[in-house]
């Protein structure tokens, strides 16, 4: 969509620009960093139009990332809580949920948007802390960009980087305790082992 607008005179951006600019931005903050020549009401609509190509992709190519499914299992088996946080528009988070057959494993999903301010303020967090009656430090968060990471470490939780497309450094630098490639990396596994030798937790997930 970029290309076809002239961005960067049409040459396709990079990846570090992506982990750079994009990811983990809200679309309102993109509207100025990506096409601040634009009067607003354009901008956003550029904005609605990528979410729409976004969940017409994502209905038709999303897989679950290697290992979920026995992370999740491991999760219900000890009866933990769980939340969605997110800064994805509610229905790009709900059509991820559902279709990755998450909609049961999740007992709340907050979004972003509908909190009085979005990561890399601990708000979000916050929120789900409270809606699921859990302390912080019985908690741990998954995070795959640098704004989610910043968030759930100024919300006082232990974060692990999910290095899916952001680089490592970004995202330890961000305050990731560690980063792993998927759910069943064994760094992941390892720590999963360590904490239910010490207390009982509860995990908060993005």
């Amino acid at each position: 969509m970029l290309r076809e607008i002239g961005f960067n005179g049409g040459v396709p951006i990079t990846e570090e620009f992506f982990s750079k600019n994009i990811s983990g931005q809200h679309n309102e903050d993109l509207c100025r960093v990506l096409l601040p020549d634009w009067d607003l009401p354009r901008a956003r609509k550029f904005m609605e139009d990528k979410e729409e190509m976004f969940r017409r992709l994502a209905a038709a190519q999303l897989e679950p990332v290697k290992g979920l499914h026995k992370l999740c299992k491991w999760t219900e088996e000890r009866g933990l809580k769980r939340a969605a946080v997110t800064s994805a528009p509610r229905s790009n988070a709900e059509l991820l949920i559902s279709n990755l057959g998450l909609s049961d494993f999740f007992e709340i999903l907050v979004i972003g948007n509908e909190c009085e301010r979005q990561k890399p303020f601990p708000d979000p967090y916050l929120k789900a802390l409270q809606a699921l009656e859990v302390s912080a430090k019985h908690t741990f968060v998954f995070e795959d960009s640098v704004s989610g990471v910043k968030a759930g470490v100024a919300a006082g939780m232990p974060v692990v980087g999910m290095g899916l497309r952001n680089p490592e450094i970004f995202l330890a630098e961000a305050g990731a305790s560690f980063v792993i490639s998927d759910f069943d990396d064994p760094k992941l596994w390892t720590a999963l082992e360590e904490l239910e030798n010490k207390e009982e937790i509860t995990t908060v997930t993005t």
